[in-house]
């Protein structure tokens, strides 16, 4: 049986099941390990966690601690209640008509970071000029239709993570900050902190930055100066807004103060900071990697809102769960129906009925004519619904074949 433990429940000859925190927060080449050593033990202990799962099939036990399964149910019960509040929204510009000025943009975007990092490389400064304009179209395009931005974070390359992952981190951050209502100007400005907020990267030994295996503890330090590499240097670029500034420096800080490069805790860290731990982790654990599989959107904002209890501020957490949507954009989802279908786009009705693109009846194992289904705008009497998440490994699909699709 899975269960949730306290740390300092931990013991050696305990079987660790999930180290419940992002793989940057610690050095272990795998999430799942029996415990055997009290070095390992320690090590541990100076995770900046308070909980971790154990299987108690391969391990010992703890008496009267809560199984994983309890506390997933709760979890989804949080998900649905938190989900209830949220509304939806009417785009200005549909989702067929705006994809493919995202593509645009991201493509852009993706080239943008990936120079201004060779830029940094070879000693050069940073040069804002060249990011202005992309996070000014970004910010536009999510004015217009933040769904097609949102659906191109799910298609990805691994060998570009890097890359990818700034960018992604940009759109949910831009994402974000226009559901907090935040002035626009300040959105620009928290735009080209995500941008640039591991810009730091480029100068870590690659054979560090691409460890497949697990990092000594000297590379695990060296892996994670990359903030204040970043830090040090957008404080030297001219022009660069104390928001975006504020991005790259705090993205790793935690509201327990068991982050770094610092150690910042509550308030201390400011709003934009605040808000960039939440995306980057939540696209780091939704992302494959050399050394871990990414979770699917909905477990990974479960997650979140599990470790919202320490690490995150949890108004912070609910709301961009509230952004994104109970069921992300890109996210493979089973209709009550048995129909499979990947969720394309939110609905001005409420974050439950999404619009899904419909392509296989998962009874029968039959691919269907490609349809999306707006579940807010269903005939009386035949209505469909969510019933759950699906992984799409398990039914070998390919998200990116699928949005090139047209319903």
């Amino acid at each position: 049986m899975i269960k949730k433990i306290r740390l300092d429940q931990l013991q050696t000859g305990m079987y660790v099941h999930d180290l419940n925190c992002d793989w940057m927060d610690h050095g272990f080449l795998r999430p799942r390990f029996l415990l055997k050593t009290d070095a390992h033990l320690e090590q541990i202990r100076q995770l900046s966690i308070h909980e971790i799962d154990i299987d108690t099939d391969k391990g010992c036990d703890v008496a009267n601690a809560l199984s994983r399964t309890t506390v997933e149910s709760a979890l989804e019960q949080d998900l649905v209640r938190i989900a209830n509040t949220g509304a939806g929204e009417v785009h200005p510009v549909t989702l067929s008509d705006e994809c493919i000025q995202a593509k645009r943009i991201h493509t852009e975007a993706v080239g943008v970071v990936s120079g201004l990092m060779e830029d940094v490389r070879l000693g050069q400064q940073i040069d804002l000029e060249r990011a202005n304009p992309v996070i000014g179209g970004m910010v536009d395009s999510i004015f217009r239709n933040q769904d097609a931005l949102l659906g191109l974070t799910r298609i990805r390359n691994m060998d570009r993570y890097t890359f990818e992952h700034s960018v992604n981190v940009t759109v949910l951050m831009v994402s974000f900050a226009r559901s907090l209502e935040l002035d626009r100007a300040l959105i620009h400005d928290i735009g080209i902190g995500a941008l640039l907020h591991d810009i730091g990267k480029i100068l870590v030994p690659p054979d560090i930055l691409n460890k497949p295996g697990r990092l000594t503890e000297n590379e695990f330090s060296v892996m994670r100066g990359h903030v204040v590499h970043s830090r040090d240097l957008l404080a030297v670029t001219s022009g660069i807004p104390a928001a975006a500034l504020a991005v790259a420096a705090e993205h790793h800080e935690r509201m327990d103060g068991t982050g770094y490069p610092d150690g910042k805790a509550g308030a201390a860290i400011s709003r934009a900071g605040q808000m960039a731990a939440i995306v980057d982790v939540y696209d780091a654990i939704s992302s494959d990697r050399v050394y871990h599989k990414g979770l699917e959107p909905h477990l990974a904002l479960r997650k979140l809102l599990e470790w919202s209890n320490q690490h995150f501020d949890p108004q912070l957490v609910q709301q961009f769960i509230r952004c994104v949507g109970i069921y992300p954009v890109g996210t493979l989802v089973r209709l009550r129906s048995g129909r499979l279908g990947v969720v394309v786009e939110s609905s001005r009705e409420g974050l439950f009925q999404p619009v899904v693109r419909v392509f296989m009846d998962a009874k029968q194992r039959r691919y269907l004519t490609v349809q999306d289904i707006d579940l807010s705008r269903q005939r009386k009497g035949r209505e469909d619904q969510i019933e759950r998440a699906e992984s799409p490994e398990q039914w070998r699909v390919n998200l990116n074949d699928l949005f090139q699709m047209r319903g």
